[in-house]
């Protein structure tokens, strides 16, 4: 008898879990081979598209545009000692400019001081640079190189001693 109870107790009718599980995969089968589910993708496609869209226009800064400056390049030789050098002699060797990609070289240049003159640069050009060498006459001589944005210095570098010696400085618009 307690056999019987046993068997009784513990069993499952197996069936009706069975054909539940079918039903519900066949249904789901059903679901797939359907339409719905192929607009429900499009749907999902289409909303992560506009979400992309929107996020990506929402870290744009339009408010940054390029902006004109009036730069200026400019080198001094400071020739020190007691005794200036004879006005005639060729001091600069070279001096080079260059704004974005355009360069240019100026050869034996006379005097103390080399400018370029006020010009516009757009901040679209990011990158400027001035180079010279000149022959300093006296030990405690200085050449010094700068670059004026809207006139101020936005760059300057100076080397003293005697002999050819040479300076550079370089400033770039898109620094961060």
């Amino acid at each position: 008898m307690l056999e019987n109870f046993h068997k009784s107790y513990f069993y499952i009718d197996k069936k009706p879990i069975f054909e539940t599980l079918k039903n519900l995969f066949g249904e789901m089968k059903q679901f797939y081979k359907s339409k719905s589910l192929l607009r429900l993708s499009f749907l999902f496609i289409v909303l992560f598209s506009v979400i992309s869209v929107v996020n990506s226009c929402k870290d744009d800064d339009d408010d940054e545009e390029f902006t004109d400056h009036i730069v200026q390049f400019e080198s001094k030789i400071i020739p020190g000692g007691t005794t200036p050098p004879p006005a005639p002699i060729m001091l600069y060797k070279t001096v080079v400019t260059q704004v974005g990609t355009s360069q240019n070289t100026i050869f034996d240049s006379p005097g103390l001081i080399w400018t370029s003159g006020e010009f516009f640069v757009n901040s679209s050009q990011s990158q400027l640079n001035l180079a010279a060498n000149a022959t300093l006459p006296n030990a405690d001589s200085e050449l010094i190189v700068s670059i004026y944005i809207d006139g101020e210095v936005a760059k300057s570098d100076t080397v003293t001693g005697a002999g050819v010696k040479s300076a550079a400085v370089a400033h770039s618009f898109l620094e961060l």
